[in-house]
């Protein structure tokens, strides 16, 4: 995208797409899964009845889409949850992990339910490695020189998933959408992140207004089943 189209993009009205992750204090989610569930809500909004046409939600998701695709993820449990979940919205669940995602709001026009939530303190772990990538599943690959907190690569995988969507052809979309989004999220090996960031695949270019340095996160990568082409070539 060239730097004229960057500053188009910046004078827009600016949205951002709320995504709110459920963290009970005794039974937080395990960071691999959060990612993932977070990337799935996303597409599952951008794919909602109320999204497109004439849905209600269709003006909001235009706008936003039409500026930066600013995501940002708040951490909710108890009382705090059951007040986010009765706003309108999507509950995607994983393994574990539940993140309610929302339609997108102004920069500075959040819902007060929502606005009181924490951005801080979203760290999570994996209890043991992940495991194999599903067969079948799309991945979102992450930088593996970055140290982010869950929170904010939950908005990156969230971003890679998207940037892969619109990558996607309408037969692509359409055969993802009715398998349920399969998609793994890993982070990529040193090598293999070289290799992938010299492919040309969907990169997230995050603008480094919080936590990192302007630069490359994430990478989305197509699967044999799904979105062949946009696959790295195996050597």
């Amino acid at each position: 995208m060239s730097s004229n189209d960057t500053d188009l993009r910046d004078e827009k009205p600016q949205f951002v797409l709320p995504l709110v992750v459920r963290m009970e204090r005794d039974a937080p989610p395990a960071r691999t899964d959060a990612l993932e569930t977070a990337a799935r809500a996303v597409m599952e909004i951008l794919t909602d009845a109320r999204s497109l046409g004439d849905g209600e939600w269709a003006p909001a998701m235009t706008d936003w889409q039409d500026a930066r695709i600013r995501k940002v993820v708040r951490r909710a449990r108890g009382a705090e949850w059951r007040r986010a979940e009765a706003l309108p919205g999507i509950t995607v669940a994983g393994e574990e992990a539940e993140v309610r995602v929302f339609p997108p709001v102004p920069l500075d026009g959040w819902p007060k339910e929502l606005a009181k939530l924490q951005v801080s303190g979203t760290e999570l772990d994996d209890p043991a490695a992940p495991g194999p990538v599903p067969e079948g599943a799309v991945v979102l690959w992450i930088n593996p020189g970055l140290d982010m907190s869950a929170g904010k690569t939950m908005a990156q995988t969230g971003h890679g998933a998207q940037l892969l969507w619109w990558a996607m052809t309408d037969a692509e979309r359409k055969e993802w959408q009715e398998a349920g989004f399969p998609l793994a999220v890993r982070t990529a090996a040193p090598g293999r992140w070289a290799a992938l960031t010299a492919s040309g695949l969907p990169t997230v270019r995050d603008a480094g207004f919080t936590e990192i340095a302007p630069g490359e996160t994430v990478v989305s990568e197509g699967s044999d089943r799904f979105a062949p082409r946009l696959r790295l070539p195996r050597a």
